[in-house]
C-alpha cells in the first residue's frame, strides 16, 4: 500500500516546485543560461582558446546548438506554456515536464562532451526532444479541438527532421546536408516568429497603447505567412536534394521580406518607442524581413548566406525571444508586465549585434574580427540581464498565489 501511493505523492511534489508548474520556468531560463556558457566557448574560439572537444567539431557545434539547443528549448517553453491558454486545459509539468528538461539537458552535456559514446545514442537523446514536445501540444490541440493551432506540430517535427539532417551529415561527412539541415532549422524557427509575432504583437501594442487592435487585411495575412512558408517549403526540398534554382528561392524570399514588412508597418511600431518590451517586438520582426532580404541577395552572390542567417537568427529571432521572454516571465508568474532596468538595453545590444554581425560585416568585411568579438560581447550581456533579473522568478512561485 505504500509503495502503491509513493508514485501519486512524489508527481504531487514535484508538481508543487514552481519550476516544474509550466514548460516556460525551466526552458527560459536553461535556454538563456545555456546560450550564454555556448557564446563564450565560441569567444574562446576566437581567441585560439579550444574548451570543448564536442561532438561533430567546434564548428559544427556552435552552429547545432545555437539552434536546437537554445533556439528550439525556447520554443518548447514557450509552445508549451501557451498550448494551456489556448486550449484551457492543463499543459506538461511535474515530473513529466522534469524529465523533457532532463532530456534536453542530457543531450546539451553528451554533445559538449561525448566520452566516446557512440553516435547513434548522441543522435537519439538529442533528436527526440522536438518529437516529444509536438506530442504533449499536438494531444492537447486534438483533445480542445482547436485545429488553428495544429500548424505549429508540423514546425516541430520538421525542426526535428533538420536537427537529424545535421547529425547525419556529421556521420556520413556531407557538409551540404549539414548546411542545409542549419538553414531549414533557422528559416523553421523564423515562420514561428512570424507566425506568433503575427498574433501577439498587435494585441500587445493595441493593449498597451489603450488602442484598438488594427484589423488584419486577409489577402496580406495570406501573403506574409503563404511565403514565409514556401521559403520553408522549398529549403526543404534543397534539404532532399531537388535541385531548386537560386533564383526562385531569392524571389519567394523578397515576396516574404516585402509582404512581412508591409504587414509590420500596419501595427503602428512608431508608437511604441517609449517601451523597449514593445519596440523590441516590432524591431526583431522588422529583422525577420532584413534576414530574408540579405539572404535573397546572397543567393544572387552579394556575400555570403551566413551573413544574412545571422541578421535573422540575432536580429530576428534571439531578440525576439529575449522581448518575449521577458514579457511571458513576467505575466505567468503574476507580476506587473513592465520593462525592468537594463532589459532595453539589451535588446539594443542585440540589435547592435545583428548589425555588427551581418550588414556592416557585408560592407566592411575587413573589420571581421572586431565585429565577431563584439557582437558575441553584446549577447552575452544581453543575456545575462535577462537571467539577474529573471532568474529568481522563474524559481519562485507565482506572487498572486495562482497556479503557473
Amino acid at each position: 500500500m505504500k509503495s502503491a501511493s509513493s508514485a501519486p505523492q512524489a508527481a504531487s511534489g514535484l508538481t508543487r516546485l514552481p519550476v516544474a508548474r509550466l514548460a516556460f520556468r525551466p526552458f527560459f531560463l536553461l535556454a538563456s543560461l545555456f546560450s550564454v556558457l555556448a557564446m563564450i566557448v565560441w569567444f574562446a574560439f576566437w581567441h585560439g582558446d579550444i574548451l570543448l572537444r564536442p561532438h561533430g567539431g567546434l564548428m559544427w557545434w556552435h552552429q547545432h546548438e545555437m539552434i536546437f539547443g537554445f533556439g528550439a528549448a525556447v520554443v518548447v517553453g514557450f509552445l508549451l506554456t501557451a498550448v494551456q491558454n489556448w486550449t484551457g486545459r492543463p499543459s506538461v509539468r511535474g515530473g513529466p515536464l522534469l524529465g523533457l528538461v532532463g532530456l534536453w539537458l542530457a543531450a546539451r552535456v553528451l554533445l559538449a562532451y561525448p566520452m566516446g559514446l557512440p553516435a547513434w545514442l548522441l543522435i537519439v537523446l538529442d533528436v527526440a526532444f522536438l518529437p516529444l514536445a509536438a506530442l504533449v501540444m499536438g494531444r492537447l490541440v486534438v483533445a480542445a479541438r482547436l485545429w488553428r493551432n495544429l500548424m505549429f506540430v508540423p514546425v516541430l517535427l520538421l525542426l526535428a527532421l533538420a536537427n537529424l539532417a545535421m547529425h547525419l551529415g556529421v556521420i556520413q561527412g556531407k557538409l551540404p546536408l549539414i548546411r542545409e539541415g542549419g538553414y531549414l532549422g533557422v528559416l523553421l524557427i523564423a515562420v514561428l516568429m512570424v507566425l506568433l509575432g503575427g498574433r501577439v504583437i498587435p494585441f500587445f501594442t493595441s493593449l498597451k497603447l489603450g488602442r484598438p487592435k488594427v484589423a488584419p487585411i486577409a489577402w496580406l495575412e495570406m501573403l506574409s505567412l503563404g511565403s514565409a512558408l514556401g521559403v520553408v517549403l522549398l529549403q526543404l526540398l534543397i534539404l532532399f536534394g531537388v535541385p531548386v534554382p537560386a533564383g526562385l528561392l531569392a524571389l519567394v524570399m523578397l515576396v516574404a521580406a516585402a509582404a512581412n514588412l508591409v504587414r509590420l508597418a500596419r501595427w503602428e511600431g512608431y508608437r511604441t518607442l517609449h517601451e523597449p518590451l514593445l519596440w523590441g517586438l516590432h524591431i526583431s520582426y522588422a529583422f525577420v524581413s532584413v534576414g530574408l532580404l540579405m539572404w535573397a541577395m546572397a543567393l544572387m552572390g552579394a556575400f555570403r548566406v551566413e551573413l544574412a542567417l545571422h541578421a535573422l537568427a540575432i536580429g530576428g529571432i534571439a531578440t525576439m525571444m529575449l522581448a518575449m521572454m521577458s514579457r511571458v516571465s513576467l505575466g505567468h508568474t503574476g507580476r506587473t508586465i513592465r520593462t525592468l532596468p537594463g532589459i532595453g538595453v539589451g535588446l539594443g545590444l542585440m540589435f547592435a549585434g545583428a548589425l555588427l554581425r551581418s550588414p556592416v560585416l557585408a560592407m566592411f568585411p575587413q573589420v571581421t574580427h572586431w565585429t565577431y568579438n563584439l557582437s558575441i560581447l553584446f549577447w552575452c550581456i544581453a543575456y545575462l540581464i535577462f537571467l539577474i533579473h529573471y532568474t529568481l522568478p522563474l524559481l519562485s512561485a507565482r506572487v498572486d498565489g495562482k497556479d503557473g
